[in-house]
């Protein structure tokens, strides 16, 4: 089904902590947090990797982001803002825009053993812990739990095959799409922004305007982007 699709902008609420979600295949792995948008504490589920060693993540990390997108973030209210259907920024899409100029070379998380030392999620599991304890403001983008508060897949959202393939006309499965893909953005202060950009090795670029893989596509790490 369709999915809607957005951001919110708020600061952390609670200790980020790692949790573990059994799939058909393989264990996937997030980062938890809550978040207050408004009066509510929302959940944050930022995607960090798996168990299974043929579907890990390419990530970016970047600690000196800089786009001109973050301007336009500056001056949003801290709120959940929908983007479902919109194809310009600041909805995101990493073969649709320059959002990931300048923000160097994809790479390889680790394998998921449970534990808080693997790739990226130590790295990012600091910065959250930064953010809570020094209140910064935070930009997870992704989509919206269909049911009480929160977001999630927060990461990129085309590309996928079998059941994720998206059929014109046809809302019946969770499918690619385009402009929806999934970021966390921190202000860290003083002009200087974090961004955390991730996809899964199993999801294939380029893709069709539905946001499934082309042709010959590849995973992203191999991709001009």
């Amino acid at each position: 089904m369709t999915l809607a699709y957005g951001y919110v902008k708020a600061q952390v609420r609670s200790e980020p902590k790692l949790k573990g979600t059994r799939r058909s295949h393989e264990m996937q792995y997030h980062l938890h947090c809550n978040v207050l948008v408004g009066d509510e504490q929302w959940d944050v589920a930022i995607n960090v990797g798996t168990n299974d060693a043929d579907d890990l993540l390419k990530y970016k990390l970047a600690f000196d982001f800089r786009h001109p997108i973050v301007e336009r973030l500056k001056a949003a209210d801290s709120s959940s803002h929908e983007l479902t259907g919109q194809q310009a920024l600041p909805a995101l899409d990493f073969m649709r825009s320059d959002v990931l100029s300048a923000t160097g070379p994809w790479r390889d998380s680790d394998v998921m053993d449970g534990s808080e030392f693997p790739e990226p999620s130590a790295s990012l599991r600091r910065l959250l812990t930064r953010a809570h304890q020094e209140n910064l403001t935070v930009y997870v983008f992704g989509r919206f739990y269909s049911e009480g508060g929160g977001i999630h897949d927060t990461h990129m959202n085309q590309g996928s095959t079998k059941s994720f393939i998206h059929r014109a006309g046809d809302d019946s499965n969770d499918h690619n799409d385009i402009w929806q893909d999934g970021a966390v953005l921190v202000e860290l202060g003083e002009n200087q922004w974090a961004a955390y950009f991730a996809a899964f090795t199993q999801q294939l670029v380029p893709t069709d305007p539905l946001g499934n893989p082309l042709p010959g596509a590849t995973t992203i790490g191999a991709a001009a982007t």
